[in-house]
């Protein structure tokens, strides 16, 4: 705006200047009012006449009507207020309530100045004044929601003083707000100092960005809060809820969690084995660190004595220690140990390291708890079935102590590695009784002259250890040496039952009959079927005779038939294999006695080996019985010219690796020369006195 160049214009800039603020003032429903302490005259304009009930009529100029119309409980206040303006020669402020006529309040905000006379006192105080109800309304009823918010809320001004504290801040920070108000916030809380607290609200203030985050406070709040902080024009305003029973039913189910996962993987790990010595000396692998500092299995043996199988520490520093401590201990500790009272008792037995230590007399196991220097522990029978079979040995380092739920658990962890150890138990026993009953069925081979005979027999690694396969090897009334290899369907008792059945009767019939191979087969179907026998079988017999004329040859016939098996393997004495008949075979016994079956004849080298077999010596589950077949006899390439008994070990060993998928059973029959002395290796010559002797002997 140009400056102006002369009175004229000088007078219009000042009208201007005043026209412009009486309409801000009208705007702003501004009143004025001019106060001459001299006179004492009170001069209001239009507007604070309105604002105050009165009328030109009806308002006295002077400060009794201002007084008339104030709340009486604001008046000594505000006459204060007044009195220390003039007193002072200053400024006045004051917000104050109105009792109009008809009894409504109003809320007025007032500011003036007092102005000095020659004389230096004030001669006059002139100001304005609103109606504030309406702001005031609104900021009250911010403060009715602050105060009634279940948060705490409370806001700092730039230098980091308390300006406001709502109730619920108060109970949160443990402190009233007359003690919180004007206080800086690092002074009133000195542990909030170099905490994610300070670090936060800073970064808040620095960037203008708001800040989340969850903390805790020590003592004296000890407690987790939710706090959210963000930046305004006057400082810092914080929200914040005290979240500290959330966190401790987050960390309850965490470690609920965490002690349900260890179950499983107790379980699984106990379950996903049959060696359960093995996987319950691995054990404190898994408890460790999650209900202790470190810890010891122990198991009773077979001669009903403890013995430690296991240990881990949380310490990597202090495994082999504890390892050392947990081979020595048992033999050092007397039997009033709390280890002994443990084994005796049905529950957790709690003591303190000290008392182990009190009891244990100068050495190294002595020198090796001092080392581990557990400050308590806790011993948690093994048991099932109201047997004790070993202990759970929890221990503490200082500062750490077992809670009951610690205790439930690991109590719970013992529970399942004592009934798991129990379960081998018995399972052991049962596949003992079981295979030591197969094998009484499975009866030693005859030792004809010149003839070797080796059978082999081993059960499935993850069965029950007794099922449907069998061997045999025996002598007919005519001398002629006939061997059988047969599977019984199932995998089962049952199926062993009926094995020993069928396995009688077909050595019964043929050892009274003195019948081929086929005529065996046919009787053993038909009495299956007379004596009902519900089962099915495969069957190979194989029969070897002898002319004199053979006999100078060097020559032994094979008269075989077979019911549904795998075809017999010939080992020649050139080392070449030869499967003796392609896969088709006769019907399966127990499915029709009148069909018609057939029998073979193949003439054999003396020095041959003929292997008979069951199917779980090549069948695997990735591979066909093809692969199988073509596997065994590569193997039996390789090792024909190992002894008889060493050849089936190896033949075992290559192919199931000692551990079959299903039972195997094997029988061999290596003709050995007859133009020489019966070999060292096939054992002294066996037969029964009813029996001709072999020609080749006489």
């Amino acid at each position: 705006m140009a400056e102006p160049t002369h009175v004229g214009d000088l007078e219009g800039d000042v009208e201007g200047d005043r026209l412009r603020a009486q309409l801000a003032i009208d705007a702003a429903r501004i009143g004025t009012f001019d106060w001459d302490l001299r006179s004492g005259r009170l001069v209001w304009d239009a507007r604070l006449i309105e604002m105050f009930g009165y009328d030109r009529t009806t308002f006295e100029q002077s400060i009794e009507a201002f007084n008339a119309r104030l709340h009486p409980d604001d008046l000594p206040r505000v006459t204060d207020a007044l009195q220390a303006a003039i007193d002072s020669c200053g400024e006045y402020e004051a917000e104050f309530r109105i009792v109009l006529p008809g009894g409504h309040t109003r809320w007025v905000s007032a500011r003036g100045q007092a102005v000095a006379g020659t004389d230096g006192s004030a001669a006059r105080l002139v100001g304005v004044a609103y109606d504030a109800t309406d702001e005031l309304a609104a900021e009250a009823r911010v403060v009715r929601v602050l105060e009634a918010m279940p948060a705490g809320f409370y806001s700092l001004d730039p230098e980091w003083r308390f300006v406001h504290v709502n109730a619920e801040a108060e109970r949160l920070l443990g402190s009233s707000r007359d003690e919180l108000l004007g206080r800086v916030i690092w002074e009133a809380f000195p542990a909030a100092v170099g905490s994610l607290f300070e670090e936060s609200y800073r970064r808040a203030v620095a960037t203008g960005e708001p800040a989340a985050f969850d903390a805790h406070y020590p003592a004296p709040l000890n407690g987790w809060y939710e706090v959210r902080a963000w930046p305004t024009p006057d400082g810092l305003s914080v929200y914040a809820i005290e979240v500290t029973a959330r966190r401790q039913a987050q960390e309850q189910a965490e470690r609920s969690a965490r002690r349900l996962a260890l179950l499983a993987q107790v379980s699984a790990e106990l379950a996903g084995t049959l060696d359960v010595q093995s996987a319950t000396a691995r054990l404190p692998r898994l408890v460790v660190p999650a209900l202790a500092d470190w810890c010891i299995v122990t198991v009773i043996d077979a001669d009903g004595q403890p013995r430690d199988v296991g240990s881990w520490h949380v310490d990597p520093a202090q495994r082999a220690t504890l390892e050392r401590y947990a081979e020595v201990r048992l033999d050092a500790m007397p039997i009033t140990a709390p280890v002994g009272r443990a084994l005796h008792a049905d529950e957790a037995v709690t003591f303190a390291g000290s008392e182990v230590l009190d009891l244990l007399p100068p050495g190294q196991a002595r020198d090796l708890l001092t080392a581990l220097a557990p400050r308590a522990e806790v011993a948690l029978p093994l048991r099932a079935r109201g047997r004790t079979l070993g202990l759970l040995t929890l221990a503490y380092a200082d500062g750490h102590s077992a809670t009951e739920a610690d205790v439930a658990v690991a109590q719970d962890v013992a529970d399942r590695a004592g009934l798991a150890l129990d379960n081998a138990r018995l399972f052991d026993q049962q596949q003992q009784m079981a295979e030591v009953l197969q094998r009484s069925l499975l009866t030693d081979p005859p030792a004809p002259d010149h003839a070797e005979i080796v059978v082999r027999y081993l059960p499935a690694a993850e069965a029950a250890r007794v099922g449907g396969d069998w061997y045999d090897a025996f002598l007919q009334p005519s001398g002629s040496t006939m061997v059988v290899i047969g599977d019984v369907v199932g995998h089962d008792t049952a199926a062993a039952a009926a094995m020993g059945q069928v396995r009688s009767l077909l050595r019964g019939i043929a050892a009274y009959s003195d019948a081929g191979p086929v005529e065996v087969l046919r009787g053993l179907d038909s009495a299956m079927t007379l004596l009902q026998l519900d089962t099915l079988a495969t069957a190979a017999v194989a029969r070897f005779e002898q002319t004199a004329d053979e006999l100078e040859r060097g020559v032994t016939r094979m008269i075989w038939a077979n019911a549904g098996h795998l075809p017999p393997l010939a080992l020649n004495p050139d080392g070449s294999v030869a499967v003796l008949a392609d896969w088709k075979a006769d019907l399966l016994l127990g499915v029709d006695a009148t069909v018609e079956r057939t029998e073979s004849v193949v003439t054999l080298d003396r020095g041959s080996t003929v292997l008979l077999y069951t199917d779980g010596l090549i069948e695997r589950r990735d591979a066909d019985l093809d692969t199988g077949l073509l596997r065994l006899r590569t193997h039996l390439t390789e090792l024909a010219d190992l002894p008889l008994g060493q050849l089936l070990d190896e033949l075992i060993e290559r192919l199931v690796d000692g551990k079959p998928e299903d039972d195997v059973a094997l029988v061999a029959v290596r003709l050995h020369r007859q133009d020489r002395p019966r070999p060292v290796e096939a054992g002294p010559n066996v037969v029964p006195d009813v029996v001709p002797d072999d020609p080749a002997s006489r």
